[in-house]
């Protein structure tokens, strides 16, 4: 039995694809040999997030190329990839498999489709299941898996670096920044609004790191550990986490604002940056591991942290991160640290 060449590629070789973006370029591709007249396709996944809900990649004939688009919690189910479609011509979708959470796999036509290419679409999208079955889990496993452990290292996990003391010595910009007071507040607030304080303060600090390229590791309490890995230069992570520091503030500065409109205290922090090396990797118990980096350059950056309220600053940065960046800083001196042999050479911002 000879099947089309979309057919036989879904049966024999689409359960290898890697990811859904290169299943949905094949597949389309394969399908316009068919003589399907398509102008683009989608494939929408549910993605177990706490704040993305669906995952959709569009596909455009004319130039082969994939792009992904997000929707959120509380948007419409398929919008972004039916909105997208529509706008290429008729629109043709197939949920693949037990509605409403199941794959759902649309395509544009250049006119629109006659029943036998309906039909020829249906039977390709039951074809086409078990793959989308085997792609859905694999990317709601990663997205639980970076919602949790942040993209890097659930990459890291995700391709085997499993066992206990596995992991690697990289160099990074440390970021580590926690609430002032927070004890003083906590017991003088109820714990449903503190909770929602701290999300506020995670929403501004979380996203000012991961807005320029820095991973959060830990949430320690009020307390945020943060890494920017050197890809390119060491000065790029360094001025990345420089300017991460930059956004945060501004984001909390809008914040106390808002508080202070509901009669809310502010909300003061404490943020530090070092630069060195970090053994990043699996650590723990045997059945109960961690992904998280340690080492001296970890210790030295909480440590500094701590320094912030006794010398009155909001950010200080160690000697050897202030080395790599070209920003105007102010020198405070060498500092001794606990547990630390040497003293550190202390700098803030101008107007800290």
């Amino acid at each position: 039995m000879d099947l089309p060449t979309s057919l036989a590629w879904l049966v024999d070789e689409a359960g290898t694809s890697p990811d859904p973006e290169r299943f949905l370029a094949e597949m389309g591709r394969r399908l316009l040999v068919d003589g399907l007249p398509l102008a683009g396709g989608a494939l929408t996944l549910v993605a177990p997030h706490p704040i993305i809900a669906r995952r959709t990649w569009l596909w455009r004939a004319e130039t082969g190329a994939v792009i992904e688009a997000l929707s959120f919690v509380d948007t419409l189910p398929n919008q972004a990839g039916h909105e997208w479609l529509a706008g290429l011509g008729p629109v043709h979708e197939n949920i693949v498999g037990p509605a409403p959470d199941g794959p759902v796999l649309g395509w544009a036509g250049t006119r629109a489709f006659t029943p036998d290419e309906i039909e020829e679409l249906h039977l390709a999208a039951r074809f086409a299941a078990p793959s989308l079955a085997a792609l859905a889990a694999r990317a709601g496993l990663a997205a639980l898996l970076e919602a949790y452990l942040g993209r890097r290292s659930a990459l890291r996990v995700q391709a085997g670096a499993l066992s206990r003391g596995s992991g690697e010595t990289i160099s990074a910009a440390l970021l580590c920044a926690d609430l002032r007071d927070f004890t003083a507040l906590s017991e003088a607030t109820e714990p449903a609004v503190m909770i929602m304080t701290l999300d506020a303060w995670f929403d501004r600090i979380a996203g000012a790191v991961h807005a320029f390229g820095g991973e959060v590791l830990k949430f320690m309490g009020d307390g945020v550990l943060a890494i920017f890995p050197v890809t390119g230069t060491a000065g790029s992570a360094c001025e990345a986490s420089l300017r991460a520091v930059g956004s945060a503030r501004a984001g909390m500065t809008h914040l106390d604002t808002i508080r202070r409109g509901q009669g809310l205290p502010s909300l003061p922090f404490g943020v530090a940056l070092h630069f060195g090396e970090i053994l990043w990797g699996n650590i723990g118990a045997a059945d109960r591991l961690d992904f998280t980096a340690i080492g001296p350059a970890v210790n030295l950056v909480s440590r500094l942290e701590g320094l912030c309220k006794p010398l009155g600053h909001t950010v200080l940065l160690s000697g050897a991160l202030a080395a790599e960046v070209d920003a105007t800083l102010v020198p405070l001196g060498k500092h001794a640290l606990r547990g630390i042999a040497e003293p550190c050479a202390v700098f803030t911002l101008p107007g800290d």
